[in-house]
């Protein structure tokens, strides 16, 4: 096997031996003939193979990492090979991921399917349209915009509304700043009302938010009912219902509602459903996907996007108490380049040695250590692994979580799939097997919305204390007085710090975060609160991934990762 120095993430994902999906499904023990396939390697999943019973007894293992560099820890790298380690040990398990957003495919993450030899396949689809998945949310998303800018032209049915308060906006799946504050229905009256709106990206739409925390088409349809539009111009709330909006929205969604069924490199099940962003949504996969991969394995292994004070705090305080999970382990990623990073290093250093940037990036990694033990989880720290990382620092790393009272453990999934796993899988299965976990929430969600969000900063960010701008504070009295005072809150903060300020890395300490706005998700059935200068539709950076990609007149594609 030739080495992942000398073939791209892409040529080793098109050179693997891919199994036909009915293959997959056979292993997990359902009738080839009850998926639904998307071609040879890709199918939909029904709803109806979801069993509760087995679901209280599985074991899920949450996959989290330290604050990131702008590339990325590897959690979802980690994950796989995790995945493919415990089945290498003899233990029955999947991988539950997200599906990736083509924003970050074009512009600087690069895809979401895994690297090297801890992948999903195939790579190429599951990066690009996949199944259909988030065009569905975006076509949903946008026929309840269509739906508002109709009714506020219509003279027989008109619901009144006052379009300055509209606060739904269209979405797509791209990065394009240009369209985050725009005008619509210029050109005479033909063409609508005047008024001002925007975009998001389609993994911060609400609808992928409802997608994720829905239990069936039932409480989807209700969900997408209750999706706040803003109010009439007598101040009466207006929902996605007065329009009669989520019988359509929701026909829509009929096949995206069902998890996706794919395979690793190694052939192991690989379910991977929904998509929000951990920095500006949830950032978890669906209820569904996991409660799906609980009722077909005994194990399980999911990710929750960026640092775990964004995605794993969100996971653990949103979509574990709404579905009802527990989880029985956590991981925590780190990689040398990040403790580099958080500890001073410059971006030409984060591969070059340097034990004062290690030490000093301890501190980051400490309090992602406290934050874990804060919802009951002592977590296994994974080093995913780089070649240019040296003994020295990774023993380093070991010892300092040894004195911590963690396990660390170097995770080769990247060069080596399951078999460079295989320790860390012994490690996840030991922490479940020690009884030592305990998940609990960090709030209660009867606690009003500014101590829930205080409570967050605090004891997650390491806040001081959180301000509020003249506009959240008006947005806040008006969500309290439409009865969402006992919501959870969503936070949308940079993943780059635990500070609302991404240039504040490390571990900061005397710092404030400011509450710049408020959003309003009563379909999903939680409040955002928008920190600092946080953007729910991102750019492109200078140098955009996009340009590296190219396809011959064969179809075959170079540059995708």
């Amino acid at each position: 096997m030739l080495t992942t120095e000398h073939l791209s993430d892409l040529e080793i994902a098109t050179r693997a031996a891919i199994r036909p999906i009915r293959q997959i499904a056979e292993r997990l023990g359902i009738d080839a003939e009850l998926i639904e396939q998307y071609g040879r390697f890709k199918a939909k999943l029904p709803l109806d193979l979801i069993d509760e019973e087995k679901i209280a007894k599985g074991n899920l293992i949450l996959v989290s990492a330290i604050n990131p560099t702008p590339a990325g820890e590897g959690k979802t790298t980690v994950s796989i090979g995790l995945s493919d380690g415990l089945n290498k040990i003899g233990k029955d398990a999947a991988v539950v991921l997200r599906e990736p957003s083509l924003g970050p495919v074009f512009g600087v993450k690069g895809g979401a399917a895994g690297g090297g030899y801890s992948q999903v396949i195939p790579m190429i689809d599951i990066n690009l349209h996949f199944t259909g998945d988030f065009s569905a949310i975006e076509k949903a998303n946008n026929l309840l915009a269509a739906l508002i800018d109709n009714n506020l032209q219509s003279k027989t049915r008109s619901l009144n509304i006052d379009p300055r308060t509209i606060s739904w906006k269209r979405v797509m799946d791209m990065n394009d700043r240009a369209l985050r504050q725009i005008i619509i229905g210029i050109g005479g009256s033909a063409n609508g009302i005047p008024r001002e709106d925007g975009f998001n990206i389609t993994a911060a739409s609400e609808v992928m938010a409802i997608v994720c925390l829905s239990k069936d088409m039932e409480d989807l349809k209700k969900r997408l009912g209750n999706i706040f539009i803003g109010y009439t111009f007598d101040k009466k709330p207006v929902y996605a219902r007065d329009l009669k909006a989520e019988g359509a929205m929701a026909i829509l969604l009929r096949d995206a509602i069902k998890p996706n069924l794919v395979q690793t490199l190694e052939g192991n099940p690989a379910i991977i459903h929904g998509g929000p962003f951990a920095n500006i949504a949830q950032g978890t996969n669906t209820i569904l996907a996991t409660k799906m991969g609980l009722s077909l394995c005994d194990y399980v292994v999911t990710e929750a996007g960026f640092g775990a004070d964004l995605g794993a705090e969100k996971f653990l305080d949103i979509k574990c108490p709404m579905a009802g999970l527990k989880p029985k382990a956590m991981v925590l990623v780190a990689t040398l380049r990040a403790l580099r990073h958080h500890g001073g290093a410059k971006k030409a250093e984060y591969n070059t040695p340097n034990p004062d940037f290690l030490e000093k990036g301890f501190q980051n990694l400490a309090k992602h250590i406290e934050n874990c033990r804060k919802f009951g989880l002592n977590p296994v720290v994974a080093i995913n692994h780089f070649y240019t990382d040296t003994e020295v620092e990774l023993n380093s790393v070991v010892n300092w979580c040894t004195a911590m009272g963690v396990r660390a453990v170097v995770s080769k999934g990247w060069e080596f799939g399951g078999e460079g796993t295989c320790e860390l899988a012994r490690a996840v299965v030991e922490s479940i097997e020690s009884g030592e976990n305990n998940y609990n929430a960090l709030y209660d969600y009867s606690l009003p919305i500014e101590q829930k969000i205080e409570r967050i900063a605090k004891e997650i960010y390491g806040a001081d204390a959180v301000t509020y701008t003249g506009k959240a504070r008006t947005q806040l009295k008006e969500y309290i007085e439409l009865g969402y005072n006992n919501l959870p809150v969503c936070m949308a903060k940079t993943q780059m710090s635990f500070s609302d300020d991404e240039k504040k890395i490390g571990r900061p300490s005397g710092f404030t975060v400011n509450v710049r706005e408020f959003e309003l998700a009563a379909g999903a059935g939680f409040v955002v609160p928008v920190l600092g200068q946080i953007m729910r539709m991102p750019g492109l950076p200078p140098v955009p991934a996009s340009e590296g990609m190219d396809i011959d007149n064969n179809g075959q594609i170079v540059g995708l990762s």
